[in-house]
């Protein structure tokens, strides 16, 4: 199992100097999400700044892009980094990919499964000359000239790593991925009763071994140098599980547990605005099933045992800072 960071700055110039302080620190990638920036100049930054580390997104919203500017970034991020690149893609919900971004929403899963085909056909195009000749459902794909090939890479093995909350996508992971985003909005018991079983069949689909495979997990860690600053980060997880436990996508995962009635009443709260009041229909108990609690010394140790032989890839859900307390999480991560 690896150790992973994730880097989330206010200034993309930032992310050199991080990337170089995470890659010194011994985590195994620095992942990039796409939330206030697009992941790919942070990225482009961090594998110009190191050597070893490997660095991806978790993740770019698949279908704000099409599949051939998705290889393009991809291959020249694979390119620059001497292969230590991966491609996170997620779908993203509806309303942000027709509001947001202003795009046509269309069946995830199978709209999915033709986005990664589509790439590998564009970079089997590059990498062997062969015509390009991709017929999907979603995406038809046959022009690409030698004036707009990049050309082979020396390593043109890119991961892609796809975000998966309920069964349909995290089979699609196992059949054409290379590896899962476990949601953080997740516990162990569904990680073991749907997310990993769910990727297993996809995995037996697509006549693959599951060592083919990577789960990653971040994980809402309420770390801290003291209990007071510990039981602060705890309450801002509390009003982060009632965000996303207020969104239907996640309904399978409350049921599993019997909290049906409290994603009801975080939806109802949401759709009237109190977003205020929707942190203390999150009680105790529930929380302690999404939260890791621990110091800097002993959060890496606590990850570990908790998710050992159930992920490959484990990072706490909190930006990366390069303060020393993250050198800290992997030595004991480590130890």
């Amino acid at each position: 199992m690896e150790i992973d960071a994730e880097v989330s700055v206010d200034s993309a110039a930032e992310a050199g100097l991080l990337s170089k302080r995470a890659e010194e620190m011994g985590f195994g990638c620095l992942w990039a999400n796409e939330t206030k920036h697009d992941p790919f100049p942070l990225l482009t930054l961090a594998a110009a700044a190191t050597t070893r580390i490997s660095v991806g997104t978790s993740i770019a919203v698949a279908f704000a892009r099409s599949p051939t500017a998705l290889a393009y970034t991809a291959w020249d991020l694979q390119n620059l980094s001497s292969g230590r690149f991966i491609l996170g893609l997620g779908s993203q919900v509806k309303g942000h990919i027709e509001r947001r971004f202003g795009m046509e929403w269309l069946p995830p899963v199978a709209r999915m499964r033709d986005m990664v085909l589509a790439i590998r056909d564009v970079w089997a195009c590059w990498q062997t000359g062969r015509p390009l000749n991709h017929q999907g459902r979603y995406y038809r794909l046959n022009l690409m000239t030698p004036f707009f090939s990049p050309g082979p890479l020396e390593k043109p093995e890119i991961p892609i790593f796809l975000a998966g909350v309920n069964e349909m996508m995290c089979a699609l992971a196992g059949e054409v991925g290379d590896g899962i985003h476990a949601h953080p909005l997740h516990t162990v018991r569904y990680l073991r009763e749907v997310v990993v079983p769910s990727v297993e069949r996809g995995v037996t689909r697509g006549r693959r071994s599951r060592r083919d495979l990577s789960v990653a997990a971040p994980v809402f860690a309420a770390v801290g140098k003291d209990s007071a600053e510990i039981r602060k980060v705890r309450e801002e997880y509390r009003g982060q599980v009632a965000f996303y436990a207020s969104t239907r996508t996640y309904r399978r995962l409350m049921e599993l547990h019997g909290w049906g009635d409290v994603c009801d009443r975080l939806h109802l709260l949401s759709v009237k605005g109190e977003w205020k009041k929707m942190p203390g229909e999150v009680p105790d108990d529930v929380l302690d099933q999404f939260v890791v609690d621990g110091h800097w010394e002993d959060i890496g140790q606590t990850l570990r045992s908790r998710y050992r032989g159930l992920v490959d890839r484990v990072r706490l859900y909190r930006p990366y800072d390069g303060s020393r307390g993250w050198r800290a999480v992997v030595a004991g991560f480590r130890a």
